[in-house]
């Protein structure tokens, strides 16, 4: 199974902070848009292919945000997710804040988060695999303080393997969240995000693909009149 590969544009002169990192998913689509990309986690990224500070995000942004052409961010989602009716953990609500901070820099923005988190966000547009040529269903939401479009976004009509299983002929769309999952199942679920540098199961499970960023980025980018060739 072999994901749409995004081209790679040449560099449009811009700088976008990446907040609450992770491995980097949404950091390549930037990229692959022309942008120079750094960014902020308070957990190590081994796996993070461009510039990375460690440390706190909120404050990173708040020190460096206006330093920056545009800051993108995906606070911790535990928060908001179906999977916290169970455990009954209390996780950091860091949407507001983040905002905050953002809003404070004076620089264009863009939050990510999941669906469930939809009340905390302002007129999110809706991203998903399908869109975007992706065997996997993954839904998210982005507010983002300039106009961008929200694409069609296709019914999902393929069949999902479970999770943990990999795809077949049958069911060739991929279930990607976490568990205790094997190596080729890892690797397999890289490719179908389009992040194969990414090489553990927890990031791969917590990625945004990149296709995801790199419309946002494209549209900005016409926006500005910097649409690259």
């Amino acid at each position: 199974m072999t994901s749409r590969v995004l081209p790679l544009r040449r560099p449009n002169g811009l700088r976008v902070l990446d907040a609450f990192c992770c491995s980097g998913g949404m950091a390549m689509g930037f990229h692959l848009a022309g942008f120079e990309v750094v960014g902020v986690d308070i957990e190590p990224q081994p796996d993070y292919p461009f510039t990375f500070h460690q440390g706190d995000a909120i404050d990173f942004i708040a020190r460096h945000g206006a330093d920056f052409d545009l800051i993108h961010g995906s606070p911790p989602c535990q928060a908001w997710t179906p999977l916290n009716a169970y455990n009954h953990k209390t996780y950091p609500e860091l949407i507001g804040p983040a905002r905050d901070a953002m809003r404070a820099t004076g620089r264009p923005y863009v939050i990510e988060n999941v669906e469930a988190a939809r009340p905390e966000l302002r007129e999110p547009i809706r991203l998903c695999g399908p869109t975007f040529g992706l065997r996997m269903f993954r839904h998210r939401l982005f507010e983002t303080s300039f106009p961008v479009t929200e694409p069609a976004h296709p019914g999902h009509r393929a069949i999902c393997t479970r999770n943990g299983y990999l795809p077949t002929p049958e069911r060739p769309f991929m279930t990607i969240t976490g568990g205790r999952h094997s190596k080729a199942w890892q690797r397999a679920a890289a490719e179908a995000m389009g992040t194969p540098w990414i090489t553990t199961i927890r990031g791969v499970c917590e990625a945004i693909p990149p296709a995801y960023a790199h419309w946002i980025a494209t549209q900005y980018l016409a926006l500005e009149g910097r649409a690259a060739a």
